[in-house]
Order: C-alpha cells, then sequence, then structure tokens
C-alpha cells in the first residue's frame, strides 16, 4: 500500500511540475483520526516551493484520482500532513496476495541477483564459542537470510586466524595439561587457556601417544590437535543454530600467498606509509581515519592486525562482490576505520562495504550476572546456551533487541514457557492457527475452498488485515538497514493481533461464509508468521 501511495503522491508533484527524487515518505499514522498513513511531503518542500505547507498539501491532494475501492477520504492535517484512510476493500485484498504467494509472500527483487558476502563470527580457534560470539553468529545469519529473502546470492565466510601468539599459547596450555596427566606438577598461568576443553584434548594425545611427546613442549601435535578439536566444536556449535558457512578463510594463507606483502609495497609506492621508531606507519588521517596506525613492528618483523585486514578485505572486493557485509563486536568500533582507509589509499572505493557493530551481551541467572572470561573458563558456552533453552530461544533473545543496544539475556525468561516468552507467544499463535484449520477440515470445510473477503469487516478483523500489509514493507526496510530487531517486533505485533481478534471472534461459527472468510484470513496470518520466523531461523510448529 506505501508503495502504492508514494506513486500517487510522485504522479502528483509531476502533474504540478514539482521536481523531487528523493523518496517520498509514508508513516503508518499512529492515531486512529489520523487515517492509516501519513505523509509529510509538503512540509518537506515548502521552504524550498515558498508556500505554506497546507496549501501545498491541498494542491496535491486534489489531483488524486477518486477510487473509493481503495482509499476512502484524505484529510489535510496542520501544519501540513496529507492523512490517507484506506478503504476496507483494500486491505481485504491482502489476503488473496498472501494466499497466492504462500510460502514466499514478503519476498521480492530488490538485490537483483547480486552477490553479497556476510562475514561474522571469526573467532580464533583457541576455544568454545561463547554466548558473546553466539550473537554476532545469530546476527550474521540472520542478516543473510534478509538479503536473500530480498534477491541477493549470499556467500556466508568465517576468518580466522590458527597462527601467532594465541595459538602458540594455546599448544603451551595442552602441553602443561599433558603434564600434569603424567603425574608432574607443571602449573598454568593467568595467561594460559584453563577451559576443561583443553584438559580434555590433552588427555586425547596421551590416549593415543602416551608419554612419547613428555619433554616436546614445542611441538606442533600440541597446538595443531587444540586447532581441529576447537574449530570442530565450533562448526558443530553452530551447526546446531542452522549456521553454515559457505567458506572459511585463514589469515596464514594471505602470508603464504605474499598478499601482506604485496599490500604493504603498493602502500608504500602510493605514499601511504613511512617509517618511524623502528614500525611502518600507514598515515590513516590523510584516508579519513583517525591516528596514524602501524602496519608492521620491524623490530620483531610482525604485522599488526590491521594490515592482514586490509590485504583480507582487498580479496572480497577482487572476488566481485557488490555488497560486503562486515559484523563486529563493539571492541572493533575504533579499527574498522582504518581497514577502510587502507581500502581507499588502495584505489578502491569503499561504498560496497558496510560495517555492522553489535553491543556486548550480558548474561544474567537469577539476577545475578554471570562473568564471561576465556582464558580463565570462567563462561558459559554458547553450545551450554542451546541446551539449556534451545535453538529457537537463542536465536530470538540474541536478535530481539537492536543490535547497538547492549543485550541482557535472562536465562529464567528464556526457560518459561509461557506467553511472557516472546518465542513461545509467536510459536503458540502459529500452532493455535494450525489447530483452527485442522478443526476446519474435520467440521467440512475444504482447503482450497474461499470466502467473500468483503465480510471482514470488524474493527479488529481489519486491524489484522493493516498489520499484515506490513510485512512487506518491513522485509524490504530490513535488507536496508541489515538490522533484523523490526522483524521480531513486527511478529510479537502479528501475534498480539491475531491474538486480539480470535479472542472477540469465532473463527468457525454457524454462519458458514462468515467462517470461510475468517478461515481464509487465518491462512494469510500462518503464511506471514511461518515466513517471518523462517526468516528468523526460527521453526514454526504446528501442534505445541
Amino acid at each position: 500500500m506505501i508503495e502504492y501511495l508514494q506513486k500517487l503522491i510522485s504522479q502528483a508533484l509531476t502533474d504540478l511540475k514539482i521536481e523531487y527524487d528523493d523518496e517520498i515518505v509514508l508513516e503508518r499514522a499512529r492515531r486512529p483520526e489520523h487515517g492509516h498513513f501519513t505523509a509529510n511531503i509538503a512540509l518537506v518542500l515548502s521552504s524550498r516551493l515558498r508556500k505554506p505547507p497546507l496549501r501545498i498539501a491541498t494542491e496535491i491532494r486534489d489531483l488524486f484520482p477518486e477510487q473509493p475501492d481503495l482509499i476512502e477520504k484524505i484529510e489535510i492535517a496542520p501544519p501540513g500532513f496529507i492523512n490517507f484512510f484506506i478503504a476496507p476493500a483494500a486491505f481485504q485484498k491482502i489476503v488473496t496476495q498472501v494466499l497466492a504467494k504462500g510460502d514466499n509472500f514478503g519476498r521480492n527483487d530488490i538485490g537483483r541477483g547480486r552477490k553479497a558476502q556476510v562475514e561474522f563470527v571469526s573467532a580464533n580457534p583457541t576455544g568454545p564459542l561463547t554466548v558473546g560470539h553466539g550473537r554476532q553468529a545469530v546476527l550474521g545469519d540472520t542478516v543473510a537470510r534478509i538479503l536473500e529473502w530480498n534477491g541477493y546470492v549470499v556467500d556466508r565466510e568465517y576468518y580466522y586466524n590458527d597462527a601467532g601468539r594465541q595459538m602458540r599459547i594455546l599448544g603451551q596450555s595442552v602441553y602443561i595439561r599433558y603434564r600434569q596427566l603424567l603425574g608432574y606438577d607443571d602449573e598454568l598461568t593467568k595467561e594460559h587457556y584453563q577451559g576443561e576443553y583443553i584438559r580434555e584434548i590433552a588427555r586425547s594425545i596421551l590416549d593415543q601417544h602416551g608419554d612419547k611427546y613428555d619433554g616436546q613442549s614445542d611441538h606442533a601435535i600440541f597446538r595443531q590437535s587444540a586447532e581441529e578439536a576447537v574449530f570442530t566444536d565450533i562448526r558443530d556449535t553452530l551447526a546446531e543454530l542452522d549456521i553454515v558457512f559457505n567458506s572459511y578463510y585463514n589469515e596464514k594463507s594471505l602470508y603464504e600467498d605474499g598478499l601482506i606483502d604485496d599490500v604493504l609495497k603498493r602502500l608504500a609506492e602510493r605514499g601511504a606509509t613511512y617509517e618511524k621508531e623502528g614500525a611502518i606507519w600507514f598515515r590513516a588521517g590523510k584516508y579519513g581515519a583517525g591516528d596514524d596506525r602501524v602496519l608492521w613492528k620491524s623490530v620483531v618483523d610482525e604485522a599488526t592486525y590491521r594490515l592482514p585486514d586490509i590485504a583480507y578485505h582487498e580479496t572480497k572486493i577482487k572476488r566481485g562482490y557488490d555488497l560486503i557485509v562486515d559484523i563486529f563486536g563493539a571492541d572493533h568500533h575504533a579499527t574498522y576505520p582504518d581497514v577502510l582507509a587502507g581500502l581507499q589509499a588502495l584505489g578502491y572505493e569503499t561504498d560496497r562495504i558496510r560495517v555492522l557493530i553489535h553491543q556486548f551481551v550480558t548474561l544474567t541467572r537469577g539476577g545475578e550476572k554471570i562473568k564471561m572470561s576465556t582464558r580463565q573458563a570462567n563462561y558459559v558456552t554458547l553450545r551450554e546456551l542451546i541446551e539449556e533453552v534451545g535453538k529457537n530461544v537463542v536465536r530470538y533473545f540474541f536478535i530481539m533487541r537492536g543490535m547497538t543496544s547492549h543485550l541482557n539475556f535472562d536465562l529464567a525468561l528464556a526457560k518459561t514457557e509461557s506467553d511472557e516468552n516472546p518465542v513461545f507467544y509467536l510459536q503458540y499463535a502459529h500452532a493455535r492457527i494450525c489447530s483452527i484449520l485442522r478443526n476446519a477440515v474435520a467440521k467440512g470445510f475444504n482447503d482450497d475452498q474461499r470466502g467473500d473477503l468483503s465480510l471482514l469487516a470488524e474493527e479488529e478483523t481489519l486491524a489484522l488485515l493493516s498489520t499484515l500489509d506490513e510485512f512487506s514493507e518491513v522485509c524490504r526496510n530490513c535488507s536496508e538497514t541489515l538490522e533484523p530487531q523490526p522483524l521480531t517486533s513486527f511478529l510479537h505485533k502479528l501475534a498480539a493481533t491475531f491474538h486480539k481478534f480470535y479472542t472477540v471472534h469465532r473463527v468457525i461459527s454457524k454462519d458458514r461464509e462468515l467462517s470461510k472468510a475468517r478461515l481464509d484470513l487465518v491462512r494469510a496470518v500462518r503464511f506471514v508468521l511461518a515466513n517471518g520466523l523462517n526468516l528468523l531461523g526460527i521453526s514454526a510448529p504446528e501442534r505445541m
């Protein structure tokens, strides 16, 4: 409906010979007396046209064709809003549209088959995924689902580093546990990884090889065994959330393929670097970032993490992605501008790169905050969280708040099987509709029979129809903002509007024609609920 009203206004502007290239903004009215939709175009144009907004609004409205089957009336409200009151017949048509498209209702082709890559999680294989990783994992996969739903061809990629200091410490941690299992009194320091998974890896080495590697603290078996075990656990944990990556990109390959040296050389040739104090510095400020940054520490002959990140992102551009989405935690807020600046220094446009920053997660149990430290093993793993509350709850809770908001994950609420739990609330609405439809078949109503939709005219029914009309709009908006949270808000609104409708009106009554119309309506609601839940990666049960 919004798209249609935008076209009406656009045509009126053309008829008035008013040039306007920006998007015409319409919003859903918050109060019933303001109609269903409101446009502020007259207020926007007032200063440019040097006319009162009320006069502009009136001139626009007077050019609209009369179409009582779609628009009941149009009112002009001070200081210059155009308020549209939509006719019931227009909302009733949404049922036919939903039933015609079914599982595909809400899809669109905004992406037009363009290639998109979403990189997320990208944790180094030093330990199990934590709750903090979980938010990024679910956010990244949901963003990928939204892009696919809106016509993009999406690759999910995981970028990691299995070399460097962290991996050396991981190998040392396994060796110390191995020695302890052999009876020695070696001790882990605060620097080492201390989780139970370290002991399990050491036990596996001992079971297979006995004391063969005693005294060989630098032997590759300790690091390699840890890397393999941890990465297998990471992949398996993500698979439990239905998250599967198309590709894994290893930072080490950037060195092996000479890409690090090549980037450093080209930056120098462009005058983007200089040497000072035993290091190679990047002139980040010259390219719109902050202070100059060290790219290479000559003293230790080692790159800082910004250099491989620049080289890695260059591979993304060269791989031909039209849209590149990076999802980082809040700790990356100050670093990603340097990477974009590095790409610009190499001569690349960075408009195709979208960086999403999410805030941290606080896990609470019984009102008490649970501390999380990977090194000290004082944390709840993502796998443990999934086992405790289930996949659906984990996925929903991680995206029910906007990514820029700090997230409190309340375990008590997550385990509640009542309307207080938002996941249960949505799934129960879907299951209730499935129950209604099964009951309808038992009472002789055929799924293929269609009712007279003009009978759907009660206040609660029209509110439900209006809410259904929002779904396609929400899907489009999510693809533009890459923020899934509005979808969770919409689904909750849809479920609440359905429950209100259901408590007031019997779907199957003695009036057979009215019953058929209401069955069509609830079928449409079921499709939209299921489609929305599918976008979130959450199941839509038929029974609960």
